[in-house]
């Protein structure tokens, strides 16, 4: 996939700036009018257990669809070309259908929330968009049987897969401040910069406008946090991994990507689904594990900052 036009490289500038000072400018007004209308939760791993604005992904999805958008009408408008900007029209699409699901899950309280077969329906929503259109490539590499063309298979299963995949485990390594946003700045860079390279221009351009905004949100989301993320931005992250990987043929880097939360399934599973990834904040000690065994990741990390330091938190 090439890039869309020329000039493409003013509107990339453009597209990324806006998503990037949006987030910025308009996340401290969010906490504000949250804290003000008690749209807030407990940071349970402050001794205080302060409250903290809540629901970050609205204004995070909000920027980076209004940057896309504004990339898209400077190609139809200035250089006259609509090449490809269905694709981008389709992300975008994905990117709002999983912002609504996780504000219903946010609205109805992380206690009670969707249940999880009304989160994989939800999930499958998301994938339609990206259905619609056809997007990716249909011929996979896999070991052992070399080159495959899916043909048909690749958009009625392998991108619902991925996309309930995605945006659902993502989801599961939360709970510490930066932690979801530091991750997907990870995973998204890193899919992000290999689209490029590799000369996807439309996955990196979807990868450059979401990681200038969750980059924003990160100053106001890393410790101590000033706003949480929500499943209104794990959802969308999620969603937005599985785009860049389907538009950008780069799924095999994807799914080791996904390493950890591989290994968080498990742990979650461990504890049959029902254990917390939270730490208890005793005074004088800093954070310390729930449980005697790791259930999560978290624990794992708690742990070893407490053996390798003599302290957390």
């Amino acid at each position: 996939m090439q890039p869309v036009a020329s000039g493409g490289g003013q509107s990339w500038i453009i597209a990324v700036l806006l998503s990037f000072f949006l987030t910025l400018l308009i996340l401290p007004y969010w906490i504000k009018r949250a804290r003000q209308h008690n749209l807030v939760g407990k940071d349970v791993h402050k001794l205080d257990e302060r409250p903290v604005a809540e629901l970050g992904g609205l204004v995070v999805i909000f920027s980076s669809v209004i940057g896309i958008l504004i990339y898209i009408a400077i190609h139809v408008f200035v250089y006259k070309n609509v090449k490809d900007i269905f694709l981008v029209m389709a992300a975008s699409s994905s990117l709002l259908v999983a912002l609504v699901i996780g504000l219903v899950d946010d609205i109805l309280g992380w206690k009670i929330g969707l249940r999880q077969y009304q989160k994989t329906i939800g999930s499958l929503l998301i994938a339609l968009p990206i259905m619609a259109v056809n997007a990716g490539q249909k011929i996979m590499s896999f070991p052992f049987f070399g080159a495959v063309d899916l043909g048909i298979l690749y958009p009625l299963i392998v991108i619902p897969g991925g996309m309930v995949g995605a945006s659902n485990a993502f989801n599961m390594i939360a709970g510490f401040n930066g932690l979801e946003a530091g991750m997907g700045i990870i995973i998204i860079g890193t899919l992000g910069l290999i689209s490029y390279l590799s000369g996807s221009a439309m996955a990196a351009l979807i990868a450059a406008v979401f990681l200038a905004s969750l980059i924003a949100f990160y100053l106001f989301n890393k410790y101590p946090a000033r706003v949480f993320p929500g499943d209104t931005l794990t959802y969308p992250i999620g969603a937005a991994i599985a785009i860049i990987a389907i538009y950008g043929n780069v799924e095999k880097f994807a799914l080791i990507l996904f390493i950890p939360y591989y290994v968080e399934f498990f742990l979650k599973l461990r504890g049959l689904f029902q254990k917390e990834s939270f730490a208890n904040n005793i005074p004088g000690k800093g954070l310390v594990n729930r449980y005697k065994h790791w259930y999560s990741l978290t624990h794992v990390a708690v742990s070893f900052w407490r053996k390798t330091t003599g302290r957390a938190g």
